[in-house]
């Protein structure tokens, strides 16, 4: 198999020992002579299986017994819709911090169903909204919200597709938050939605079954057929996770970063896109200084294996995505080729 790293935005880079676990899996689940493609969800062994992936989470976010943890299915982009539709009611409204494109995503969906207050930044918020929204990375500008914005006077909800648990954070200052999995928590397919069980209460109740928060958590999670291959994914990256130590990949995940913007900040030849307060860990987005010299950084970098760095359609340019599982190796061989690349056209 050609040695490449992959910086796509997601999906993402799975750890090398998830993809072996996973390989195993595919041939022959726990010994049953089956596939975990062909594994029904209403097994006692998947069951065990949902549970354990669970209580990873719940110890990885460090929550208590008051959070409840769903997986579902649409991803983040499900959640966008799910989460307005499950809390808004007539006449209500909700506050959402609008700082880039994803966010803008969410509050469309939002705006679907109740009154909608953009905010450019955290405060000022509105102490009559239903709750508060914030995306907590933004994959496309390349931008992170710092952790200690102020909190709002309501229940507050997060998107955090791109950064969940790869630095520190204080998971229990949100009422209910979301990710989709293909990032830092395994494959495409799945959305892990974590609610505090207080604000879950109040969700509506007269809403189709399938799109109803209440009737996956009285179901424990298990209302329809789950994407189990992907629930497995999860699994395997959480006992990962949970091996390798959170401090670890933290650790890794500042050096990583910090290696990649030292490199774009030491000459003029490279023009990083977020502001140095914002800079996200997970998202490094730049340009070069023409749209031709760009073309033929990334067809060079695919060469040497250096693949998917292409900037997001939205915003042009590269970017390179340093998610959990994404080894410092590869940042170590961006660098290396950047350094050689500036020699000859810079």
């Amino acid at each position: 198999m050609k040695s490449l790293y992959n910086f796509c935005a997601g999906p993402a880079m799975v750890p090398p020992e998830v993809k072996e676990r996973l390989r195993e899996d595919l041939i022959d689940w726990q010994g049953l002579g089956r596939s975990i493609l062909e594994v029904s969800h209403r097994t006692a062994a998947f069951g065990e299986l949902f549970e354990r992936t669970r209580a990873n989470l719940h110890a990885l976010l460090d929550l208590g017994e008051d959070y409840t943890i769903l997986l579902l299915q649409g991803g983040a982009s499900g959640q966008f819709a799910m989460l307005p539709y499950n809390f808004l009611r007539q006449g209500s409204a909700t506050d959402y911090v609008v700082r880039g494109y994803w966010a803008e995503k969410a509050a469309q969906q939002a705006a679907r169903v109740g009154r909608v207050r953009t905010l450019a930044a955290p405060g000022d918020w509105d102490e009559r909204a239903v709750y508060a929204h914030v995306t907590t990375n933004e994959t496309i500008a390349g931008t992170a919200l710092p952790e200690d914005f102020p909190q709002p006077p309501v229940p507050l909800c997060a998107d955090m597709s791109s950064d969940i648990l790869s630095a520190p954070r204080d998971y229990r200052r949100y009422a209910l938050f979301y990710a989709g999995a293909q990032k830092n928590l395994g494959v495409a397919g799945l959305a892990v939605v974590v609610a505090e069980k207080e604000f879950l209460s109040h969700a509506r109740r007269n809403l189709p079954a399938c799109f109803c928060y209440l009737e996956h958590s009285r179901a424990e999670g298990l209302y329809h057929t789950p994407n189990t291959f992907a629930i497995d994914a999860l699994y395997h990256t959480t006992e990962w996770m949970r091996e390798q130590g959170l401090e670890t990949i933290f650790a890794r995940n500042e050096r990583k970063a910090a290696k990649l913007y030292a490199e774009l900040d030491r000459s003029g030849f490279w023009r990083p896109l977020a502001p140095k307060a914002e800079r996200s860990r997970t998202n490094i987005t730049f340009r070069l200084p023409t749209a031709a010299l760009e073309a033929e950084f990334l067809a060079k970098a695919e060469e040497a294996g250096l693949v998917a760095l292409k900037g997001h359609r939205a915003l042009g340019g590269v970017r390179a995505s340093l998610y959990n599982a994404f080894p410092e190796a590869g940042v170590e061989a961006l660098v290396d080729f950047m350094r050689s690349f500036e020699q000859t056209h810079g």
